[in-house]
């Protein structure tokens, strides 16, 4: 029976091309593998699709392989874009060396591709983080070995930090899933199918009067978050249940874009005792669309996105449901999925974990309840997210809520958090003198970092 071998895969670079390196960390039933390398002159994709060959390559033909990348364009690319990447002969695809190499080191063996959250603290992930600038450091020492035995007849390049001293050419994480959207948007535009809602999309739901989109006010960039929620005819979405309203509002790198969807629906049938919870009766949904009217403007809006939802499961399984029922894709197979009930009861073992009590506990401005309300709820557990996660509640001035723009109000938690002081030994504080001395004889004045 063939084993089955975790892989984490990950790429990292210091400029735009610049100084790159990818890692693999391989977990097989007889213990670890790590793997490194790196190139001088590259970009960070290219280093993200070295690692998953790299990875692969390492492997038995014969091995179950489950990889894990935080590269939404490795992902994506190998499991959905390459069919079509094929078919027009790889016109106008970017990396098509490296990506024709993954192809054919993954055929005819069985892969489970996974994508997860880079430098979120999971360990496989800043393993192949580590190696990954494990691989660019010996690229470097070995560009500087070249250099030294060279130095006789070859003028010495250029410290790139004697000429940008304040590192601004060093890439950041930010800069990395940039350059990352770039290329997932560049290559998405050339597929039949496109994983970001298109402004034709848009424009197209706003001719049913019924679906409310507002276009974003803030033009981020990065992976997309929805807050979601659902109100229904009842609890079982097995047992002919429907949804009668969906709210979600869009956030990007922690904040609102301004960006969200709100839609009343028919269930056609009534809605019984559910008028209690969400106050909306049948006479006010009988003029309102049938799902199967609005199923592809709210499929096209939700896809590919994380979607956060409170007790996910349930608004899931009757998303699931009403998109299985007219003919389109599971939303859970095209989204993934974080459950704030989970969170908070991971976070607060043991205590009322609510909406309204995590309201209370995280001291979220108060709203009238009275009646649940989908694009309410999305809003309220907006504030409750961000609290729970990393403690900012207030958001962007342009991305309020209407109702927090009427009332002008922000609040804002106060974190303290005693961070160390680490200091440098005496090896960097040799390299910084030297440094320093370098500055210096270039610029024929003190350097500011000078003691």
């Amino acid at each position: 029976m063939s084993q089955t071998i975790t892989l984490y895969v990950d790429g990292a670079c210091k400029g735009n091309p610049g100084l790159g390196g990818w890692g693999a960390y391989i977990i097989t039933e007889q213990g670890e593998h790590k793997i490194c390398g790196g190139e001088p002159e590259t970009t960070n994709n290219r280093m993200e699709l070295t690692a998953a060959i790299e990875g692969v390559s390492f492997c038995p033909t014969d091995a179950h392989l489950i990889i894990w990348t935080d590269s939404n364009y490795v992902k994506q690319g190998i499991t959905e874009w390459i069919h079509g990447w094929k078919k027009k002969n790889w016109k106008d695809v970017k990396n098509p060396d490296l990506w024709q190499k993954l192809d054919a080191v993954c055929a005819n063996r069985n892969i489970e591709w996974n994508w997860i959250k880079g430098h979120a603290g999971h360990a496989g992930n800043e393993m192949a983080d580590q190696l990954a600038n494990q691989g660019a450091e010996q690229t470097a020492q070995q560009m500087k070995m070249t250099t030294q035995a060279n130095a006789d007849t070859k003028k010495p390049e250029s410290d790139w930090l004697l000429n940008d001293p304040f590192g601004l050419d060093m890439r950041t994480e930010s800069e990395e899933i940039e350059e990352e959207l770039e290329d997932v948007i560049a290559e998405e535009s050339n597929d039949d199918v496109s994983e970001e809602i298109t402004e034709k999309e848009i424009s197209a739901s706003k001719s049913h009067p019924h679906v409310v989109i507002t276009e974003a006010k803030l033009n981020l960039q990065g992976p997309r978050q929805l807050i979601l929620d659902t109100e229904t005819t009842g609890f079982y979405y097995q047992d002919s249940d429907r949804i009668i309203e969906v709210g979600a509002i869009e956030m990007i790198n922690r904040k609102l874009t301004g960006s969200s969807i709100h839609i009343y629906i028919n269930p056609e049938k009534p809605v019984g005792d559910s008028v209690d919870v969400h106050g909306i009766t049948d006479e006010f949904l009988v003029d309102k669309p049938k799902y199967a009217e609005i199923a592809d403007t709210l499929f096209a809006y939700l896809k590919g996105a994380e979607i956060i939802a409170h007790n996910a499961t349930f608004d899931m399984n009757f998303l699931d449901m009403e998109f299985k029922r007219v003919g389109l894709p599971l939303l859970s197979d095209v989204c993934d999925v974080t459950d704030t009930l989970a969170l908070a009861k991971n976070k607060h073992p043991g205590q009322k974990n609510s909406l309204d009590a995590l309201v209370r506990r995280y001291e979220i401005p108060a709203r009238d309840r009275t009646f649940h309300g989908a694009l309410l709820d999305a809003e309220i557990l907006a504030d409750v997210y961000l609290a729970m996660t990393g403690g900012q509640v207030s958001f962007d001035m342009d991305a309020l809520s209407e109702s927090e723009e009427g009332q002008n109000k922000t609040s804002r938690q106060r974190i303290e958090v005693d961070l160390p002081v680490i200091y440098p030994n005496d090896d960097e504080i040799n390299q910084h003198e030297t440094w320093v001395k370098q500055f210096e004889e270039k610029h024929g004045k003190p350097c500011f970092f000078a003691k």
